[in-house]
This record gives C-alpha cells, structure tokens and sequence, in this order.
C-alpha cells in the first residue's frame, strides 16, 4: 500500500493492486472514501469522491479537507499513478502540514 501524501491527518494513498480508472484513497481511522479522476486529453477534467465498500466514509470535515487536498494536488497524484503503476517506480511519500484554504 503505497502511502503517497498525509494532510491534516488524513492519509492519501493507493493500494498495491489498484485498477482504472485512476483514483486514490484517503482514511482516517476506520473511515475511508476514494476519489475517481476523469481525464480528456492528459488534463484532468472531473473527480468524482466514491464510498468504499464495507467502510464508513470520512467525516464533512475530512471530505472538504480532502477536496481541498484534490484541487491542489490532484496533478501530482495522477502524476504519481503513471509512475508508481504504468513505470514501476518507487513514490516519495509527503507530509503536507500546511492548510490549503
């Protein structure tokens, strides 16, 4: 499960044998939901936050933090995707301690 980023305690990461469409979890705890990314033409144009199966979601809070954490560094995420899944490579994991809005 590699962890890529952690803000306002809420941890961001990908699961070892994830699929497309690209997308990433963030938990807190118990709690836990995904983002989808929608991309046309290499940008990325819509994401959409999913409930995880079997997992209570994150609180509104978290989810707004969350969104937030997704509009800044949703780039760097997907970025991140082709490097760790389509190139193979090892991703640095980051602790993002300054709030973003």
């Amino acid at each position: 499960m590699p962890k890529i980023y952690e803000y306002l305690g809420i941890l961001i990461f990908f699961y070892s044998n994830e699929h497309e469409p690209i997308h990433v979890h963030a938990k807190r705890g118990e709690n836990e939901i995904r983002a989808e990314f929608t991309i046309v033409d290499g940008k990325i144009e819509k994401i959409i936050l999913k409930q995880v199966k079997g997992r209570m979601p994150l609180s509104k809070s978290d989810i707004q933090n969350f969104r937030d954490f997704l509009e800044v560094y949703g780039d760097n995420i997907v970025e991140k995707w082709i490097q760790y899944f389509v190139l193979h490579k090892e991703i640095p994991f980051e602790r993002v301690t300054k709030r973003l809005k």
